[in-house]
Parts: structure tokens; sequence; C-alpha cells
């Protein structure tokens, strides 16, 4: 009996050892991969001034209208507001947006050369305005002129680029008179833009935005994310697209509205700044 138990003993003893030993092993082995180094980015290429320049008007020529399902998240003195948006854009001056919620849309904005609506179907408040960059800041918290969003929300810095400009690294810096300048990056493998800034004349940045996240589309590489930000008066969007989809024909009345019979019309000031 005591040799039995002196065999199961040592039995016993071995198995734990055994064990520790696979454990141990077990951890060096997971611990090797968990601290890894990630692969290391490669720097961008140095993109000479001809190809920047040519990036900018090609893009531009190629992007000439969006429809997509975005999730919009807003930051302001007001608070914090993430949402579901209908964005529908064609160069250079209509724009559509729609704020969803699993009931319908709570929110209908359309633009165009001539006036701007908004259109609030729970509260029947139909709101008309001419197109103003004021008026047009009120529902998109984009403090630019209409052809400058649309030329945001499709991913390409709103920068004229047969103006005056300068390289400095993979950067372009275009003037159009005065102090005023826009700074638009080129830091990734592609030449395409991947932030843009607006200096106001004090030097200061007063607008910017990012694009990132770029997809492959048949138009060239788009941008799913775009984020905005207006520095003075400190506020920002980031917007994401879900499966955009690129210069499709889209009816020149969709950036248009009737009132409903039922609406009340209300001035554009009334629903404040």
């Amino acid at each position: 009996m005591t040799s039995w138990l002196l065999r199961r003993s040592t039995f016993a003893s071995q198995r734990r050892s055994i064990l520790l030993v696979l454990g141990m092993l077990a951890f060096e082995i997971g611990g090797c991969a968990t601290v890894a180094p990630p692969p290391a980015l490669k720097p961008p290429p140095a993109w000479r001034s001809e190809q920047l320049i040519e990036a900018i008007a090609q893009r531009g020529k190629e992007f000439r209208s969006v429809r997509a399902l975005a999730r919009v998240d807003y930051t302001g003195p007001d608070g914090k507001h993430g949402f579901e948006e209908a964005v529908l854009v064609q160069r250079p001056e209509q724009l559509r947006l729609e704020t969803l919620t699993f009931l319908g849309a709570i929110l209908i904005v359309t633009a165009n050369a001539k006036e701007i609506i908004g259109y609030h179907p729970r509260e029947g408040v139909f709101v008309r305005g001419d197109r103003s960059q004021e008026n047009l800041r009120r529902y998109t918290q984009i403090p630019l002129d209409l052809n400058e969003v649309t030329t945001l929300l499709l991913g390409l810095p709103p920068v004229e680029s047969s103006a005056s400009w300068k390289q400095e690294g993979n950067t372009l810096i275009f003037s159009t008179g005065g102090s005023k300048r826009d700074v638009v990056a080129f830091e990734s493998q592609q030449p395409v833009p991947t932030k843009w800034e607006r200096y106001n004349g004090d030097g200061k940045v007063e607008l910017s935005a990012s694009f990132s996240d770029y997809i492959s589309t048949p138009a060239g590489p788009f941008p799913a994310r775009i984020q905005f930000e207006a520095h003075l008066q400190k506020k920002s969007l980031d917007i994401r697209y879900q499966q955009p989809e690129l210069n499709t024909p889209l009816p020149a009345d969709l950036f248009s509205q009737q009132k409903p019979p039922h609406a009340q019309e209300v001035p554009i000031e009334a629903i404040g700044s």
C-alpha cells in the first residue's frame, strides 16, 4: 500500500511539473504574440508640385456627385449629437440633406442656385431663404459658400487650383490675394489630399478638414471619412460615409421642395444661429 501511494504521489508531482512547463511555454508564446510590433508605416513619397496640382484638378473633374448614408457626429458649444444623414450632392450648387430616425426624416434641407429650404415634418414648419453662406451655416454648421460645401462633401479641398501657389514639402499653399490662404497636405502613399486648412488675415486657422479612410471607386480614391472643424466657432463634424455612390444621375427636383399644404412657412431667421 505504501509503495502504491508513493508511486501515485510521484506521478502526481511529475504531472504538475509537466503542466507547469506547458503553462510557462504557452505564456511565453502568447506574450511574444502580444508584444510583436506593428508593421512600420511607409513614409509618403516626396511628391512633385506638378503631380499635386494635376491631382487636385483631375479629382475636381472626376468627382461630380455623391449619394450616400452617413453617420455624423457633431460637437459644439451646445453639446454633442450623433445622427444618421442621407447626403445627396451634385456639384457645384445642389445639396440635399435628410436627418433620419427610425421613424423617418425629421429634417429635410435642400439648396440650389436660387434658395435654401428646410422642412421640419414633425413640427409642420417650412423654412425658406436665399442661399447665402449664413443661411447655409444655420442648417449645416459649415461656414462656407454652397459651391465650397458641395466640394468639401465630395472629399475635395475647397480651393481654386488656378490660384497662385507654392510648395513646401508635400504641402501646397494657395493664395487668392491678401493674407488669406489655403493649405493642402498630401501625406499618404497616393497623391490625394489628407488635410486642408484655411487661414484668416490674422494668420489663424479658421477652418480645417481631414480626409481619410480612402476607398477605391471607378472615379478614383474617395475618402469615406471627412472630419471638419470650424475653429473660431469651436464646432466640428465627423462624417463617415457608408457605401457612397459616386457620379450617379441625380434629378434636379431632388434639390428643391414644395411647401406641403398643412405646413406653416416661417422666415429662416426664426431658426436662430
